[in-house]
């Protein structure tokens, strides 16, 4: 009897070698079908535009104009909010395979470890992507609808698409971030803490450091804060803004997240299962 079968048989199923497409149809199955995709994103959803559709109301229905105020910019608030969804669904991904033990199946099923975060890091960058450019582009045409005569300001397409697209891919790369650090840390709690502390502590920090001495100290973290990052999106050339701004945030947050994902391979490569 030969070593593959019955002489004369032939396996309908193809023999191919496994690509990376493979091992992210496999993880698209799996973040898909978990309930934490479904709550932290519809959760995201919901502050993005429940938040958006609340402030601008609340303006719209103020006497007089803003000003020379962009009415894309009160998007600010339900995505600052938002991001602690994503971050915690990018910590999430991979952590809880580590809780559960699946994290074994996974990697029996593909030896190749950068494979899998590669994957992963695909799947879960462009997940949170588009859910939040689907979703702060309804709030900023429902915003720009409400407001448009109320203000002096008529956004162009550059503060159109850093309050869209660049806000999108800041927010997915900054759950990259939550992602690579959940893949040193393999411990859920631990790892969603410490991205609630990257996100919100240096703006706590800062306003417990009145002296002279902390100033450079405290306006850094200011500058450099997530927050801070963020509402650079939504600035025009109108608003003085100290620190970075345009599209500089977004090339800071990918150099971040980027060595952070080089960290997590090398984690994932030399450490046991």
């Amino acid at each position: 009897m030969p070593a593959g079968g019955p002489v004369g048989y032939v396996s309908p199923i193809p023999i191919r070698k496994a690509t990376l497409l493979d091992a992210v149809a496999s993880e698209w199955t799996k973040i898909r079908s978990v309930r934490s995709t479904m709550w932290t994103l519809g959760v995201m959803v919901l502050l993005v535009l429940g938040i958006g559709f609340l402030a601008a109301t609340l303006v719209a229905g103020q006497d007089g104009d803003t000003g020379n105020s962009s009415p894309l910019a009160l998007g600010f608030f339900g995505v600052l909010l938002g991001i602690i969804c994503v971050v915690t669904l990018g910590v999430l991904t991979i952590s809880s395979e580590y809780g559960t033990g699946m994290i074994r199946t996974t990697l029996t099923a593909c030896p190749d470890r950068g494979r899998v975060l590669g994957a992963k890091s695909i799947v879960f960058f462009l997940l949170t992507f588009v859910i939040t450019l689907i979703s702060t582009g309804m709030i900023a045409v429902v915003d720009s609808a409400l407001l448009g005569d109320r203000t002096t300001f008529t956004p162009d397409a550059e503060t159109w698409l850093r309050a869209t697209v660049g806000v999108s891919l800041y927010v997915a790369t900054l759950g990259l971030l939550g992602l690579a650090v959940g893949a040193l840390l393999r411990h859920s709690a631990g790892a969603i803490t410490l991205m609630l502390g990257v996100v919100l502590l240096p703006m706590v920090l800062s306003l417990f450091m009145m002296g002279d001495a902390l100033s450079e100290v405290r306006k850094a973290l200011i500058e450099y804060s997530i927050p801070m990052q963020l509402s650079a999106f939504y600035a025009t050339s109108a608003d003085h803004i100290e620190g970075p701004t345009g599209w500089t945030p977004l090339w800071i947050m990918l150099g971040v997240a980027g060595v952070a994902l080089a960290g997590a391979y090398v984690s994932l490569t030399r450490r046991d299962a």
